[in-house]
């Protein structure tokens, strides 16, 4: 265990936030998600929630502010504007790890599988929820 790094972070998501660069991409995806077969790096986080993965992510890794998306969702075909509770959720974690509001656009399935596929990496939540899927580019860490 360490100091002010929250449980849900396992050794490996921490080599991997830290590894990241400006603009490299993050999936955060939920059980259904078929991370396995798509990606070569996934971490799985058993019996963690989407939310409870955000949260403890967010605490680290900045979000891109120079992007006018930086932040993707995964919709249903023919939906674009579709914004259930998973989006919403996530939604609320982005804006307060930030402080401000984060721009976030709908995918469609498949466009989202595209962008997916050049994340940096895919963290792998126990959230069931259908179309719980993200990708969220990293910022900078800005000194005072």
């Amino acid at each position: 265990m360490l100091k002010t790094v929250p449980p849900a972070l396992t050794p490996d998501l921490l080599r991997v936030l830290a590894a990241m660069g400006h603009g490299d991409r993050l999936a955060l995806v939920n059980a259904n998600y078929p991370a396995y077969s798509r990606h070569e790096r996934v971490t799985a986080l058993p019996g963690v929630s989407l939310v409870e993965a955000a949260k403890a992510i967010l605490q680290l890794m900045p979000v891109d502010d120079l992007n006018e998306a930086p932040a993707y969702r995964m919709v249903p075909e023919g939906k674009p504007d579709e914004m259930l509770e998973v989006h919403r959720d996530l939604q609320q974690v982005l804006d307060a790890a930030e402080s401000r509001s984060v721009p976030m656009k709908a995918l469609e399935r498949a466009a989202f599988f595209e962008l997916a596929a050049t994340s940096f990496a895919v963290v792998l939540t126990a959230d069931n929820r259908p179309y719980g899927c993200f990708v969220i580019a990293k910022g900078v860490v800005r000194t005072a």
